[in-house]
């Protein structure tokens, strides 16, 4: 018995001989050979390393257990490198791989805003509505096909009100010519966001993208409402809303400034004109001077008629801080603009964001970035699309 015990204990030994040796070994190749780990060939090396170097010297009958061992090693490395890179993004993530990207896509940019200022809204809100559903994964930018019938840029909520595609699809174009197959639809989006607000902003609003998303392929009209926030909903209901994609009630506030650029149609706020209640028809919390403006603009339902109107009229092509003065002077456009400033919940960052301009643009910055992380694809997951509008 002690002869047999030796034995298997001398085994035991040497198979965690052999166990420390492989991954110390590939733990040198991998620091002074292997791809990067942002690289797409980095978990294939890794795989092919431990194949050749270690289970291959060692396939006898008497060393199964020990190629069990390692490959249960193997596993769990490759699922705690994946997990990792599913969260990897990184400033300058194309440094090396296309090192032009985010200049092409910003001249894209500075060239439509700058025809439209409208442009740069459309691709902020598109932005919102992509990392909403989904993540931020382009699915929003997928057409709908015959293998894929209603997508979400279809949905009502999107359509028509969503646009700037074709300024996606501008930049896309020229950045395949560069670097064929390399910046994800996703990536280009949030370049395109952050430059829009950079311009509308006036210079204001400037900060570093992380990236390194990659494109999803899949994009189902239904889940639209499910996930982006009606513009009848109350404090309450957006504080839930937008917890739910782990944003903070300040953040929520915050982000809310979008909302000093951009339109909205009449449909998304003639309630509080005309139907606000059963007893009252006009919205007590909305200026009655600012509702008689609105009421030249919108007509009263039915009407065969959806006209558009500023969100924000006091600086309406201008990303600033007023959008908070205009909630305190009760000239908030949409259910959901005004409820920030009638709620306790949020009122206290209304406040601040009127009173504080600079600090707002801060913490617009910082919110923006936190949101473009929202359930992204990276590492193998998803694709480069060669078109953001179809899958390959």
């Amino acid at each position: 018995m002690s002869s047999l015990y030796l034995s298997k204990n001398k085994e035991t030994k040497l198979n965690q001989n052999r166990s420390v040796q492989c991954l110390e070994n590939f733990n040198y190749f991998r620091t002074n050979n292997a791809p990067s780990k942002g690289s797409t060939n980095f978990l294939a090396y890794k795989y092919n390393y431990f194949n050749t170097s270690s289970l291959h010297q060692h396939t006898t009958m008497d060393s199964i257990p020990y190629m069990h061992q390692m490959v249960s090693s193997l596993v769990l490395i490759i699922l705690s490198i994946s997990s990792l890179a599913s969260a990897s993004l990184q400033v300058g993530f194309y440094s090396y791989s296309c090192p032009s990207a985010e200049a092409i896509v910003r001249s894209a940019i500075d060239k439509a805003v700058s025809l439209n200022p409208g442009i740069g809204a459309g691709l902020i809100r598109m932005h919102f509505h992509d990392c909403f559903v989904r993540g931020c994964d382009a699915s929003v930018l997928l057409a709908s096909t015959p293998g894929n019938p209603i997508a979400e840029k279809d949905n009502f909520i999107n359509n028509p009100s969503l646009h700037g595609f074709e300024v996606i699809d501008e930049a896309k174009a020229q950045l395949e010519v560069v670097c064929p197959q390399t910046v994800s639809c996703a990536d280009i989006l949030t370049f395109a966001t952050r430059d829009s607000i950079l311009k509308l902003s006036g210079g204001t609003i400037n900060y570093d993208v992380p990236s390194g998303r990659r494109d999803g392929r899949v994009s189902i009209s239904d889940e639209v409402p499910k996930n982006i926030p009606s513009p009848f909903l109350n404090a309450d209901q957006l504080i839930a809303n937008f917890a739910q994609k782990g944003l903070s009630i300040d953040e929520m506030v915050t982000l809310s400034g979008a909302h000093s650029i951009g339109v909205s149609h009449c449909s998304s706020f003639s309630n509080r004109l005309y139907s606000f209640s059963d007893t009252i028809s006009q919205d007590p919390s909305m200026d009655p001077s600012f509702a008689e403006s609105l009421k030249t603009k919108c007509p009263p339902p039915p009407s065969n008629t959806n006209p558009i109107v500023m969100l924000d009229v006091a600086t309406p092509n201008r990303l600033d801080n007023l959008y908070y003065e205009g909630l305190i002077n009760h000239r908030g456009l949409l259910t959901s603009d005004q409820t920030l400033l009638s709620s306790q919940s949020t009122q206290e960052s209304v406040l601040s964001n009127a009173n504080y301009g600079s600090n707002w643009a801060t913490k617009f910055a910082q919110a923006m970035v936190h949101m473009g992380s929202i359930d992204v694809l990276s590492g193998y997951d998803g694709e480069i699309r060669k078109h953001c509008s179809f899958v390959n």
